[in-house]
């Protein structure tokens, strides 16, 4: 496949209250938006869906732990069946929101704790998409590239979306280097941009360890409420436009 032809989606993490959403929203072709657990409310969620409705966004729900002291940042060990029902919750509303509007949610991606523990235990991740499925079986589920939360998408019959992340590490298992551990955010914008066009272009990453891992990118990250966000994006929607590479959900 020739650049050319590449394209991906560029998503970011908003509605959590960071200062730079309405700037993101004109280099993303994604939103994942908080639904008030860990970041948000009914306000914020609403304005966050119209502005994103208005810029062609796809829209997507981005529920999490009931943890907004940590960010939904803290593990957790809840029962599968109350996770679905948290999740139905948070997805419910932001649909509601968005069908208020006069749109259509496109996607769902965890957050944080959630997401990380889905990518490596089946009966959360089964749970996961099991909310997903009981909202809109036509949602996608948005999960890291080569992770239980993918194939419980599968299983679940859901369009399952690899995700990568322009500002994280890698460790050799595929995983996210965990945050407070060295090397677990990229910090320089010239770097992030070369790891995401080598993981768009060429399907690999290079590990905290050295080690080449294989993946597949169908969407990229940005968290909206990182530092150096609004100059990864614009650095790598510049990028990837100068590389032939599409920007599309």
């Amino acid at each position: 496949m020739t650049a050319d032809t590449l394209h991906v989606d560029l998503n970011a993490d908003l509605g959590e209250g960071a200062p730079d959403d309405a700037a993101l929203l004109a280099l993303v072709s994604s939103a994942n938006i908080a639904c008030g657990w860990h970041a948000g409310d009914a306000r914020l969620m609403q304005a966050t869906v119209a502005a994103a409705l208005t810029r062609g966004v796809a829209v997507g729900a981005h529920p999490s732990y009931p943890d907004r002291e940590n960010f939904g940042r803290s593990e957790m060990q809840l029962p599968p069946a109350d996770v679905r029902a948290d999740l139905i919750y948070q997805i419910g509303a932001l649909d509601a929101l968005v069908r208020a509007a006069g749109g259509r949610l496109h996607h769902v991606k965890p957050h944080g704790a959630l997401y990380n523990q889905a990518a490596r235990d089946p009966a959360l991740a089964d749970a996961v998409a099991g909310a997903v499925r009981a909202i809109d079986p036509g949602l996608a589920l948005y999960g890291l590239a080569g992770s239980e939360l993918l194939r419980a998408a599968e299983r679940a019959g859901l369009r399952a979306v690899a995700e990568v992340f322009a500002d994280r590490g890698y460790r050799a298992d595929g995983s996210l280097v965990p945050r407070g551990q060295p090397g677990a955010l990229v910090e320089d914008t010239a770097e992030a941009v070369a790891r995401t066009l080598r993981m768009v272009r060429d399907g690999v990453v290079q590990a905290v360890s050295g080690e080449t891992v294989p993946l597949r990118a169908q969407t990229i990250c940005l968290h909206g409420d990182g530092p150096h966000a609004l100059a990864f994006a614009r650095a790598l929607h510049a990028a990837l436009n100068q590389s032939g590479v599409q920007l599309r959900a």
